[in-house]
């Protein structure tokens, strides 16, 4: 209850003093009780939400996640405004100080607010507002295809322009708009990939979120199968169970729920695809995570039956995994597939120019190919979104991925 009081009176506090640039901008009342209203609508509804709403057990569902994302939206708003405000008031602190002093005037006070600099704070700040409310409205179904040609000098002859198709974190409890999906499920498909991989996090918490677009997902196809990992939400970790059986009948039933749509789930196995003469080598991991995600991967028990010299695709869902143990492990993983990251469905992408996020910050490969001692990485950006309902900059992708022999010269 406590930190509810305090969060409400720094909100009201933050409120009140964001409503000084508008009163230096203008001098309509309408203007004040409409932000006013609003602001104290978005807390309302936040603390509803949070309190007294649905507490089936998901971390977020949809309704505690639009909650969040006006809050972030209406939050971002009054930091950028105040940050310009306490910046100005120093100035005119430090001003009023120095007439005082100097005898002029008699009285300490403080200089008026300049309207100008009002202005410029209102107008920066309504950028990161209506780029986080665009971010929920149209850039979270916002899919952008994405296609690399990574080659290799050991790439078997018969896989020379092996296209894969690369999916990750659906988070199937967060969706809101089947047409969106519907959309994004044709688009998968219109690339027309030898094979689908799934890197993980089908769900939020519960494998119930999939039965609503269990339907859609089966319709999911690639000419030699699709392949799925478990990510870090699909273990059920991040709700508070009644009992350690329902936990694992949820992980089962999760299972069960992604063979049913086609999906060959790998659990710390590895599949050989096949043409002609030649192979490579599928491997799949359980989640391992640094910094208290699962580490459920087991590299050992997933490359038992295939051989030290294949060519192989790893399957891990964070990507820390392969900065941690991948990369050190005795075996050579070519290409390895992961997500997990999200890009924090915010920054800004220009390709060619800027590549940032605030993923950056925890993940040193937060999204986009990379290359380490020789092998590689793909760090997809996800399909679906978590928490904030929305994404900005960081758009949800399909990659596709061309193996291509390297020719030696």
């Amino acid at each position: 209850m406590l930190r509810w009081i305090v969060f409400v009176i720094l909100y009201i506090t933050l409120g009140i003093y964001t409503l000084q640039a508008l009163r230096t901008v203008t001098r309509f009342p309408l203007v004040y009780y409409g932000y006013m209203a609003l602001s104290l609508l978005v807390l309302g509804n936040f603390i509803y939400q949070f309190t007294v709403g649905d507490n089936s057990g998901r971390v977020l569902n949809v309704p505690k996640s639009y909650a969040f994302g006006f809050l972030l939206a209406m939050l971002s708003f009054k930091a950028i405004t105040i940050l310009f405000l306490f910046s100005e008031d120093i100035f005119r602190f430090l001003s009023g100080l120095y007439l005082k002093i100097n005898g002029t005037p008699k009285v300490f006070n403080f200089p008026e607010r300049r309207r100008f600099l009002s202005m410029i704070a209102l107008g920066i700040a309504a950028l990161p507002f209506s780029s986080l409310l665009y971010g929920m409205y149209k850039g979270k179904y916002n899919f952008k295809v994405l296609k690399y040609q990574l080659e290799f000098e050991d790439l078997p002859d018969s896989f020379d322009g092996y296209q894969i198709t690369q999916i990750s974190d659906i988070h199937c409890g967060s969706f809101d708009n089947r047409k969106k999906i519907e959309y994004g499920i044709d688009l998968i498909n219109k690339q027309n990939s030898d094979l689908l991989l799934f890197t993980g996090d089908m769900v939020n918490n519960k494998s119930e979120e999939m039965l609503p677009w269990k339907d859609l997902l089966a319709t999911l196809h690639a000419k030699d199968g699709k392949y799925s990992v478990l990510g870090n939400h699909d273990y059920g970790d991040y709700v508070e169970w009644d009992s350690e059986e329902l936990k694992s009948n949820n992980l089962e039933e999760l299972k069960e729920l992604q063979r049913e749509i086609g999906f060959n789930l790998l659990l710390n196995e590895s599949r050989y695809l096949t043409k002609g003469e030649d192979k490579i080598a599928l491997v799949g991991v359980e989640n391992w995570g640094r910094g208290g995600f699962k580490k459920a991967g087991d590299l050992t028990k997933a490359t038992a039956k295939i051989k030290e010299k294949d060519f192989k695709i790893l399957m891990s869902h964070d990507p820390s995994h392969w900065e941690d143990e991948v990369l050190k492990h005795p075996y050579h993983y070519h290409l390895t597939l992961s997500g997990h990251t999200h890009g924090m469905q915010f920054g800004i992408e220009i390709p060619g120019w800027v590549k940032w996020s605030p993923a950056k910050w925890r993940y040193k490969y937060w999204a986009g190919v990379y290359e380490e001692l020789g092998q590689m990485i793909n760090v997809n950006r996800g399909f679906g979104f978590l928490g904030y309902p929305g994404r900005v900059g960081i758009w949800p992708e399909i990659t596709v991925i061309t193996l291509k022999k390297k020719s030696i010269s």
